[in-house]
């Protein structure tokens, strides 16, 4: 190694290379950040970090089955340990858009912890020993087994630690509401319709369920992702590795995390396809879905505040115009549909690329990767936001909800078991045309005395089965 001002000379199996004197990547890392000046997009935080505790797993197992140096192997942990607590982030600058396998990451990854093992260890940055990054630090790895195993981990513990906690919280806060309008009348909406009457509760205990079943479906995805390719090396056939090592490294990132991984059962299923991935964004898909409609329902209920419907209030977070002085915008609402509507973009491009994977391996690792880490974040952030600064300042219009009622034509249903469809139907136009209540309309036409419709059409007996 050699130094120039500001930079040090590495050199790889291609030559030598300039590297940033104070940057801990090497000359494959500095090499790919030339050779893919593609986009701002850079590989995600939590991958970055999962491939630290990753590569933390690797060199403790090595150590164990005797094939790495116990003080080498310690230098390496001790790097690697601190790339998983996020001190070297900024040393991460490759694009997402490089090779397939995603290892001109797992390279980065290997050079940053072997150049601070060789910090450690005192010897210069650039020096390639004590500590080499493939010999050592990559020691019973591919990128092929070592970068999805990231992947894993990364999408397992973003989902457990940010998307499940900003659901129930959102579950919490969206049932204390269905439980507090559970008393509220109001008139259903078919094809933005008026329909017969429900609870403001019930229309929120739909929102509820939607939610909870998210839950589920986020939770029924998490086994499949739980199995780690680790041990798998180049092609699945674990080359290069001690037996068991890929179930130690495996069990050590279980018991450090606190997550079920488990060895994969078929590691040329876990390097050559990425259907747990793709599984995961499917259920992220629904779960965009499920949002859109929810804060699409909200707003609309709270659309006016005079000339809409109204029947909702939600808070007043910000002005919502610049022009138009004192008015109030949904939007949280809408921030919360553009990120769905992002996270279904995010699903299509993971769709194509898990299903594009070739004979032994797929090389679409690191654009899964992305969109994945991608959409648990906004949903996870944008979920939590839409709860804590929308769904928890909600407010009934009694007033409004109880005219609605008092105006509707389509309360006429009640009266269909009593003088049927055809007769319920011809108080319903007459009623529309003349601009009549339908108690009006109905005694005009001589099918009911106006106690026989009172006694009839309750509202309050409207909201399930008779008994």
């Amino acid at each position: 190694m050699s130094e120039m001002a500001g930079h040090r000379i590495e050199t790889d199996t291609l030559g030598p290379v300039r590297v940033p004197a104070d940057r801990y990547w090497g000359a494959q890392t500095q090499r790919a950040l030339e050779n893919f000046p593609i986009g701002e997009e850079r590989m995600p935080v939590p991958l970055v970090r999962a491939l630290g505790l990753v590569k933390l797993a690797c060199a403790e197992a090595n150590m164990e089955l005797g094939v790495l140096d116990r003080r080498i192997g310690e230098a390496i942990a001790r790097a690697a340990r601190e790339v998983a607590e996020g001190r070297f982030d900024d040393h991460f600058p490759l694009s997402v858009w490089q090779t397939g396998s995603g290892t001109q990451t797992n390279m980065n990854a290997n050079e940053v912890i072997a150049n601070r093992a060789n910090e450690l260890l005192g010897a210069p940055l650039g020096s390639r020993e004590p500590v080499h990054p493939n010999d050592h630090v990559n020691r019973g790895q591919s990128s092929n087994d070592t970068f999805p195993t990231a992947m894993h981990v990364a999408a397992a513990r973003e989902v457990h630690e940010r998307l499940i906690p900003a659901l129930e919280h959102a579950l919490a806060e969206l049932a204390a509401k269905a439980d507090a309008f559970s008393g509220l009348i109001k008139i259903g909406r078919t094809h933005l319709m008026d329909a017969v009457p429900m609870t403001l509760g019930q229309e929120f205990s739909a929102y509820v369920q939607q939610t909870a079943c998210a839950l589920d479906r986020l939770r029924a995805a998490l086994p499949r992702l739980c199995e780690l390719a680790q041990g798998g090396t180049a092609v699945g056939t674990g080359l290069n590795t001690k037996r068991g090592f890929g179930e130690r490294v495996v069990a050590k990132l279980a018991a450090w995390t606190g997550l079920p991984f488990t060895s994969a059962p078929n590691k040329f299923e876990a390097l050559a396809a990425h259907d747990a991935m793709v599984e995961l964004s499917g259920a992220l898909n629904v779960i965009a879905c499920s949002f859109h409609k929810i804060a699409n329902d909200i707003r609309l209920l709270a659309s006016g505040p005079r000339c809409g419907l109204a029947e909702i209030r939600l808070p007043a977070n910000e002005p919502g115009s610049s022009i138009m002085p004192g008015k109030v915008n949904p939007t949280q609402a809408e921030a919360l549909t553009m990120v769905c509507v992002r996270v279904m973009g995010n699903h299509t491009a993971v769709t194509f690329a898990g299903a594009s994977g070739h004979l032994e391996l797929n090389v679409y690792k690191p654009v899964i990767a992305y969109s994945v880490l991608q959409s648990i974040r906004l949903l996870a952030d944008a979920i939590r936001s839409f709860t804590d600064r929308c769904v928890v300042g909600i407010e009934a219009d009694a007033r409004r909800l109880r005219d609605y009622v008092e105006r509707s034509l389509m309360l006429v249903t009640a009266l269909t078991p009593h003088i049927g469809y055809d007769r319920a139907a011809e108080i319903a136009k007459k009623a529309y045309a003349e601009n009549l209540t339908l108690k009006e309309a109905a005694v005009r036409l001589g099918y009911l005395t106006a106690g026989e419709f009172d006694a009839i059409v309750r509202p309050e007996k409207m909201l399930g089965p008779s008994d």
